[in-house]
């Protein structure tokens, strides 16, 4: 396997078998997570694009939670009080 990423161009190898038994019936197979990461980013970033802005896209999550939890009745208010209490959901301003 060769990471696409490699400066080379060529790609360079992030895979390899290591300690080959002597009847070559046994080896370590060892993967270079670190390369693959890289190249797992970089495609990632690609996909988004230049238009993609995290700050925009925290924003609007922001809202979608405050609007989430808004216009909450009494018991529902209690309910979620209790669960921000808890530690299972955030408080207000925090998720």
């Amino acid at each position: 396997m060769t990471d696409p990423t490699s400066p080379t161009g060529t790609g360079a190898d992030i895979s390899r078998v290591t300690g080959i038994s002597d009847d070559r019936t046994h080896g370590t197979f060892e993967l270079d997570l670190a390369g693959h990461e890289a190249w797992r980013r970089a495609e990632v970033f690609a996909a988004l694009g230049d238009s993609w802005d995290p700050v925009a896209v925290m924003q609007d999550e922001a809202e979608a939670q405050r609007l989430l939890y808004s216009g909450l009745d009494a018991d529902q208010q209690a309910t979620y009080a209790m669960l921000v209490a808890a530690g299972v959901l955030p408080a207000a301003g925090q998720g």
